[in-house]
């Protein structure tokens, strides 16, 4: 099925300079609301201490909640909604030592139970994580990130060349700064399914990426008379309505999770989303202009060699 008609040229090329400065503005961006807000908001996984959530059967506001529980000494703790406002579900978290957890959730119900009648709340889960553990996990986290970059460097080298193992690189680090500053934007919490939305981010965008890789290297062998910037513009424009038609059908399926799927992967699939679009984008606009730009500082080397 041809989405973009035969024959048709877009000049991807032509406008690398002003998608890699939205890039770049991005990738600022990016880094600055990270520094800003000292790093990602780690969750309960990375982070350690207790996490429990709670159902009011009828509306309440934060406010109200934090009042109730002023009784109880919670420490250094968070009370956040959690889900659709209409759900009435709320996250509080605390990053007390794992000596100060026993029997939390019976100090937060009993709390509540002096204000709320105890059939108006609902304790649905209670999460505890050492600091250790938050630590151990933070670390396997970051390590499986980096095992996947250096694999997918040491494959594309094997399979194409180097400088097309540079720019699917930088595509994939572009991608992941991106949905991880968008995160930091929001204030969203970054958790262990985040890792594996990144980790799914990568391969998606990869594969997107190797497709145009692989056209690229067919036309430049059987169009050897075209400069390569010619052969890279033609080669995007003919996996197009691929690129379309595959990540449309895909944002179609993650949008459905978003929507539909509940609280629980909502910032999951918020986090594919985002990682779909920033991947289908880096594929067309990062990853094969950069190829094409390794190639053309080449002859500049050669000239100072001389």
């Amino acid at each position: 099925m041809e989405f973009i008609k035969p024959g048709t040229n877009f000049d991807f090329v032509g406008r690398m300079k002003i998608a890699f400065s939205i890039s770049l503005a991005l990738i600022i961006i990016s880094i600055l609301s990270l520094i800003i807000h000292g790093g990602p908001n780690l969750g309960i996984d990375f982070a350690g201490g207790t996490l429990v959530q709670i159902k009011f059967q009828e509306p309440t506001t934060v406010n109200d909640i934090r009042d109730t529980l002023k009784t109880i000494n919670l420490g250094n703790s968070t009370i956040q909604r959690f889900g659709y406002r209409n759900n009435n579900e709320f996250l509080i978290k605390t990053e007390k030592s794992s000596s100060g957890l026993k029997g939390l959730s019976d100090k937060i119900g009993g709390a509540l139970a002096g204000v709320y009648p105890k059939e108006m709340f609902e304790i649905r889960r209670v999460e505890v994580v050492g600091p250790k553990v938050g630590k151990d996990l933070r670390e396997k986290g970051i390590l499986a990130m980096l095992i996947a970059m250096i694999g997918i460097l040491i494959y594309i080298t094997w399979r194409f060349e180097f400088r097309y193992a540079i720019g699917s690189i930088i595509a994939l680090i572009h991608d992941v700064i991106i949905t991880v500053g968008i995160f930091s934007l929001l204030d969203k919490e970054f958790t262990l399914p985040i890792i594996a939305a990144l980790l799914t981010i990568i391969g998606y965008s990869l594969n997107d990426t190797i497709v145009v890789y692989d056209r690229i290297r067919e036309n430049s062998k059987s169009i050897k008379r075209q400069e390569l910037e010619q052969i890279v513009n033609s080669s995007i424009n003919q996996t197009l309505s691929r690129t379309i038609l595959t990540s449309g059908t895909t944002l179609l399926v993650v949008g459905a999770l978003f929507f539909l799927g509940g609280a629980v992967i909502h910032d999951f699939a918020f986090a594919l989303l985002v990682g779909v679009v920033v991947g289908t984008y880096s594929s067309v606009f990062i990853a094969s202009p950069i190829v094409l730009a390794w190639k053309n500082t080449k002859p500049s080397k050669k000239k100072r060699k001389r």
